[in-house]
């Protein structure tokens, strides 16, 4: 085995299962057991939805608390973080949909963004990074702007962090892609898409149509049209934050990894930005459930837990130890001599 080189472990969460840094942590168990010489570096990574904060706090930065205006309008606790004049604010950790009890289409607010963003200026950020997915809400931004009253964003530079790239109106925008996902109706997404028609049109329709502009119910669209935002991939931004270019220098190998590895993984997700970001490192992936061809996705192999636990019910109660158990697979087939 080669000691000076390193193993990097940087997968997403595997949604409504594990956290990235718990999913890393339980692979790098794996692989110190089957190969304990192994230097091993996690960087759990996030694509701007849910977990964005936790992948930016495993890279360093001080998680901050603060309790803001949910997406029912009820106090709920919430975090950003911060390292120096860099926050990482996240929609979902403000206006989640796993914040409501149930759905709320026509009411969900967005307004503790706003709170968040505003409590990033307090304490001096220069540089926020705002993760656009998991949002409840499709209210075009609106409730953040609100929130945010008169704070200047003058100076600052505001990056939108998503994996989508929708317009905010229209077949694939913000209500008719999204709506349904927070429970919206037909009938209600007809009412969604004419409140966001009629927003933009006061705020600035011609941002209307920029990549982005729908993320998280078109909070991308007020961050852009009012906010001076700029936009870019997600998973580029978490890697930046990272500073996984440095890392993987000294790499022999990545792990990365997610939930589902599916026809979607190369439009944006976690793992595929990894394997892009990785050169000519091998990279080599963990999920719940693989449904293509690893190499289609750049990958030098899949490590499916499904394969292990075919029972989901199973397969979900045990996903740390398996996740163990393909680490120490990964070792013997990649890392061992």
């Amino acid at each position: 085995m080669t000691k000076n080189r390193c193993v990097i472990v940087a997968p997403d969460k595997f949604k409504g299962s594990l956290s990235a840094p718990r999913v890393a942590e339980a692979v790098a168990r794996g692989l110190r057991e089957a190969a304990p010489d192994v230097d091993v570096r996690l960087l759990p990574v996030a694509d701007g939805g849910d977990g964005t904060v936790d992948a930016a706090v495993a890279a360093g930065f001080l998680k901050v608390g603060r309790w803001v205006t949910g997406p029912a309008g009820k106090p709920v606790p919430a975090s950003f973080a911060v390292r120096g004049t860099t926050a990482v604010v996240e929609v979902a950790s403000a206006a989640g949909l796993t914040l409501l009890d149930e759905p709320a289409p026509l009411t969900a607010t967005s307004h503790g963004v706003g709170e968040l963003l505003k409590a990033a200026l307090d304490v001096g950020c220069t540089t926020i990074v705002l993760g656009l997915g998991g949002s409840a809400c499709t209210d075009g931004g609106a409730g953040m702007l609100e929130a945010l009253g008169e704070a200047s964003f003058d100076g600052v530079d505001l990056v939108l962090a998503s994996d989508v790239d929708n317009p905010l109106l229209g077949p694939s925008g913000a209500a008719a892609v999204y709506g349904p996902q927070k429970g919206a109706s037909p009938e209600q997404v007809e009412i969604l898409e004419a409140r966001l028609e009629a927003f933009a049109s006061r705020v600035g329709l011609e941002h209307a149509g920029r990549p982005g502009a729908g993320a998280a119910g078109g909070i991308g669209f007020a961050a852009l049209a009012v906010l001076g935002a700029r936009f870019r991939p997600g998973i580029e931004v978490v890697l930046e934050l990272a500073g996984f270019s440095e890392a993987v220098r000294d790499a022999r190998l990545v792990i990365t990894g997610e939930g589902s590895l599916d026809a979607q993984t190369r439009h944006g997700k976690a793992p595929y930005g990894v394997v892009r970001a990785s050169g000519d490192v091998p990279v080599v992936a963990v999920a719940g459930q693989c449904s293509v061809e690893p190499g289609d996705l750049g990958l030098k192999a899949a490590y499916a837990l499904l394969d292990v636990e075919p029972d989901i019910t199973r397969c979900m109660a045990r996903a740390e130890s398996l996740l163990t158990e393909l680490g120490g697979r990964i070792a013997r087939d990649w890392v061992s001599e």
